[in-house]
């Protein structure tokens, strides 16, 4: 029984992790709108003169385009489709988000509303807003899509006085979910806070 390779073609994504693959290619994790988290190899993304090589940043819209049938498919295009500059505590933030999807959202599973999160929560990031009430608002929206929310009636997630109590119960259903497996970003952000 053979399988048909799908096409897809300029899908709206965001690179969420790239890492070695080969001498000359990337394995990258990417989340898009309609088919979710998606894992590609970038051949020959790490030469020095690859087309894809300055577009695969991470934070920044991108048009995706792939082939395949496998659980791996291949990146036949990758496109800019916007920039949004992120520093500082902004970047940490964002690479928060990031792991929250990675570890939390099985593969080629969409969530269009958490993708739509994932893009405002970033758009607020860059232009300074309150990465607070952000990453609150992104939490929220991930355990609901996911079957472990909170069984309330959403917050005001503008209102900056629900934010420490939003906080508390976001960060210990997000523990009870990651059991053994604390995040990354949350105890580099923590190593921060003590310097």
């Amino acid at each position: 029984m053979s399988k048909r390779a799908s096409r897809v073609t300029e899908a709206g994504g965001y690179l969420l992790h790239a890492s070695s693959w080969r001498e000359t290619s990337l394995l990258i994790q990417v989340f898009t709108r309609n088919y979710g988290q998606v894992a590609l190899v970038a051949k020959g993304a790490k030469r020095p003169y690859s087309v894809l090589r300055p577009v695969l940043g991470g934070f920044q819209p991108l048009l995706l385009s792939w082939t395949g049938s496998n659980e791996i498919k291949t990146l036949t295009r990758a496109e800019s489709a916007g920039i949004r500059p992120l520093s500082g505590k902004a970047f940490m933030s964002a690479w928060y988000l990031n792991e929250l999807i990675l570890r939390l959202l099985p593969r080629e599973d969409p969530h269009p509303q958490l993708f739509d999160a994932y893009d405002a929560a970033l758009v607020q990031l860059a232009a300074g807003g309150g990465a607070a009430l952000a990453l609150r608002r992104f939490e929220w929206i991930l355990l609901e899509e996911t079957g472990y929310g909170l069984e309330e009636e959403p917050p005001d997630f503008d209102d900056p006085a629900t934010e420490p109590v939003l906080r508390r119960q976001l960060r210990e259903r997000l523990d009870e979910l990651l059991a053994g497996r604390p995040l990354r970003t949350r105890q580099v952000l923590m190593a921060l806070q003590r310097l």
